[in-house]
């Protein structure tokens, strides 16, 4: 069985730019997305906790250290500057892969700097 797991997030990235104009997907900071685990061209999802918004789109390459999050195309009505998002990329693993597999969480602030990083998300509690 294939199972759709989560790979690896950047939470919180806060949205630099939203260009409407541009051929379309997300630019994010070289740096950030190495430290993630994104690659150039990988689907991605973006869940924006500003508005609500769920899309989905790929990842490009933004200038390393730039600290850009730019929301382009069509999905730029979807996102504003300052918006802060969640940019998520998932695996399929089967369930023996998933014994050992942990994702790759990156934390950022407002200014999308990293800020802490993780391989697992605490149990929530009542």
């Amino acid at each position: 069985m294939q199972l759709s797991v989560l790979k690896c997030k950047l939470h919180r990235a806060c949205v630099t730019h939203a260009e409407l104009d541009y051929e379309g997907s997300c630019a994010i900071d070289r740096d950030l997305m190495e430290r993630a685990g994104i690659l150039p061209y990988e689907q991605i999802q973006i869940y924006n906790i500003t508005n609500g918004e769920r899309f989905t789109t790929y990842a490009i390459v933004a200038e390393a250290g730039s600290r850009i999050i730019s929301i382009n195309g069509a999905a730029a009505h979807k996102a504003a500057p300052g918006d802060r998002i969640i940019i998520c990329a998932y695996a399929g693993l089967d369930e023996r892969e998933m014994a050992n597999f942990k994702p790759s969480l990156v934390y950022l602030n407002e200014h999308n700097h990293i800020t802490r990083t993780g391989e697992q998300i605490p149990t929530q509690v009542a």
